[in-house]
């Protein structure tokens, strides 16, 4: 058994984009269904950095960092929604091998940088796993606007206010992690995407149009053990 995790979620970027639901069900375990808003499914690009990631319990100054980055979407299985994600790419090798055996996520070792200049997020990955596909994303994100709360917007609830992602196992089990945070506080955001291969890496095309962004500063979060479904 597993721990429950403690950690922050910082510096965020959600790029959220419209896809067909067809193409993405065929991408998913045959038990998870592709949870949609206004008729359409989501797929959402997200950088970021964990911070004091730790051992529920211990204190912050014991935690370690983390940058990821990650491609997921919106599911559910038997009506409970939930995040499921394609990678998780992230800088810590032990860290990465963790994830993978302890809660079967699609983690990546990767090499990224996350630094602040003047307001500005500068984010690069470069994934070095051994044997898997290539994947760069190279981007300066900010946040445009007044803040609000993704609990007053419904798309933004619908692609930010998840408390649960499901995985599979080697052995086709599908397995869930509760996850407990506070409701975000969003920004509207623009980001100058120099370099993005996430979506060939995980055999999807690039979706058309802009993405819909949100910003945010970040939150606290606790993850629950990974626990198979019925």
């Amino acid at each position: 058994m597993v721990l429950p995790l403690a950690m922050g979620w910082r510096h965020l970027l959600f790029e959220n984009w419209r896809v067909d639901p067809d193409r993405l069900a065929d991408h998913l375990p045959e038990a998870l269904a592709v949870d949609e808003y206004d008729g359409s499914g989501w797929l959402s690009v997200v950088p970021f950095t964990n911070v004091s990631v730790r051992p529920k319990g211990l204190p912050r100054r014991l935690g370690l960092s983390l940058p990821e980055l990650n491609l997921r979407t919106y599911v559910t299985y038997e009506g409970e929604p939930a995040v499921y994600f394609f990678n998780l790419d992230a800088q810590g090798a032990l860290s990465v091998l963790g994830a993978r055996v302890f809660h079967h996520l699609p983690y990546y070792y990767a090499r990224i940088s996350l630094e602040l200049d003047d307001g500005r997020v500068e984010f690069r990955s470069r994934r070095l796993h051994p044997g898997d596909r290539p994947a760069h994303y190279r981007a300066t994100y900010w946040p445009t606007g007044d803040p609000f709360s993704s609990a007053d917007d419904p798309l933004a609830a619908f692609l930010t206010e998840r408390y649960r992602f499901y995985t599979e196992a080697p052995d086709g089990t599908v397995r869930y992690t509760d996850v407990d945070h506070d409701s975000w506080t969003l920004y509207p955001a623009d980001a100058t995407v120099e370099t993005e291969t996430l979506f060939r890496a995980n055999g999807f095309a690039r979706p058309d149009g802009e993405p819909i962004r949100y910003y945010s500063r970040g939150l606290d979060v606790v993850t629950s053990p990974s626990a198979s479904v019925r």
